[in-house]
This record gives structure tokens, sequence and C-alpha cells, in this order.
């Protein structure tokens, strides 16, 4: 199984419009610091399949520079812009793509998205479900007011778990399914120090991931207030986008 790290921004990826701050500097200069918004590729192994979480606004331009033409499913994991308004991008590329998503999630989006004619697969919480050879499995996490789920994804003996957008307080439910990771994505929006309601910070993503045994652990959704991303890498494991992982 591979993973690729399509975009590791936040909502407003990096460099920020109008920002010169170090990290916007480094990302404006062509530095890793250059974050688009979130997606991740996932695909199985010897090449039978590929599935997107999450569809980001900058997806066009990820599937050019990945040159993928096609993916077996879609899986959102909540209804916020920066996590599927990219779908449109399949407009004129691939009819009638397989979406994975809760039933309120999907149809938020599929009320925007509508005209691309998806097929429409409702998924239960914590039921896990098959794309492409590989098995998938929605779990709430914290994400403050809208529903939100977290993946985990198991192909053969390897378990990638996706955090998604995420305080602390994950149910106890989803904790279980979490342990034992031979990979961790974790939201971990900005270094420590700035107040959090919706989402963890660098130091409270590590902390989860050595408590559930995590083998593993790349930091994502990143917003410009870390610092470049070469020096922030001594000290918390950042992704950066256009990132490979095989397992």
């Amino acid at each position: 199984m591979k993973i690729t790290l399509l975009g590791t921004g936040d909502a407003i990826g990096t460099p920020k419009i109008g920002c010169k701050c170090p990290a916007c500097l480094d990302a404006l200069r062509g530095g890793r610091s250059r974050r688009l918004r979130f997606s991740i590729l996932v695909e199985s192994d010897e090449d039978e399949g590929r599935v997107l979480i999450d569809t980001s606004p900058d997806l066009r331009w990820q599937m050019l520079k990945k040159d993928i033409a096609s993916v077996d499913g879609v899986i959102w994991t909540h209804a916020h812009y920066d996590h599927y308004a990219g779908f449109g991008d399949f407009h004129r590329v691939q009819s009638h793509v397989d979406v994975y998503a809760l039933k309120s999630t999907m149809d938020y989006i599929l009320n925007y998205l509508y005209f691309l004619a998806p097929v429409r697969h409702d998924v239960e919480a914590l039921r896990p479900f098959e794309i492409a050879g590989m098995q998938f499995t929605l779990f709430p996490v914290h994400h403050p007011p809208t529903e939100t789920v977290g993946v985990l994804i198991s192909n053969g003996c390897k378990k990638v778990v996706v955090t998604s957008d995420t305080t602390l307080a994950i149910p106890e439910c989803s904790l279980e399914l979490m342990r034992d990771a031979d990979l961790m994505l974790a939201d971990a929006i900005m270094p420590p120090g700035y107040n959090l309601s919706k989402h963890m910070n660098a130091e409270e993503a590590v902390q989860l991931a050595e408590r559930l045994g995590a083998k593993d652990l790349r930091l994502t959704h990143l917003s410009h207030l870390f610092p470049p991303h070469e020096i922030a890498l001594k000290t918390w494991p950042l992704g950066h986008d256009m990132m490979e992982i095989v397992l």
C-alpha cells in the first residue's frame, strides 16, 4: 500500500494570501513550506486501485502533478470547503465517481456538487466497507460543530489511521480502532502555544500517536504559523506535499 500526501495545508494553504511570515516567504521561494489544501491518495498493493480521502480545492493541480486520471472511490471526512470543494475537478474527466461519507456529510456536499452525478454510498460510522481490495472504516472524531470522521485503512497486515480534523476529545470507541497503527496521519494545524477549539496542535498530535502506539507519524493539515518546513522538521515530524509513504 502506498500513501501520497497530495496536500498538507490547512483551509487557507501556505503561502497565505498577503502574508510575509517566514513560512510564507519560504513557500513563495518554492520551499517545502508550500502547502496545498488537504487530500490523500491511497493506492492498494500491486496497483489494484486508488482512493482519494477528501478532495482539496487544489485537486486539479494535485491530480496533474501525480498523473491521476481516475480513482476507484472518494471518501469525504466532513463537509468543510477545504475537504470537498475540489471534487468539481472531475468534470469531463471521470463520470459517476463512487463517493463515500456519512449521510449528513453526503447530503451537504452533494447539494453543491450534484451536477457531477456521483454514485452515492452512505456509510455508517464504525462499519467497515471495501474499495479496490482495501478495507476502510470511518470513526467519529471531535471537530465542533461539524460532524467529522477519521479513516482507518487496512490492506493486508498494514494499518493506516487518518485522524481528519479533530481535537484530543476523540471518543473511546474510535481510540480503540486507532491503536497500533503502522502509520498515523494526524491533524496538527499549529505549533504549541495557540488556543485551539477545533484542532490538535503539534505537541498534542505527537502525544496522541505515542499513547496509541503508532509506529510512524506524519503531521498534516498544517498552517503557515509553523516555522519554515526544514526548521520545523527538526522538532516535529511534519509531512509535506507529494510525500509518498510505502507500507
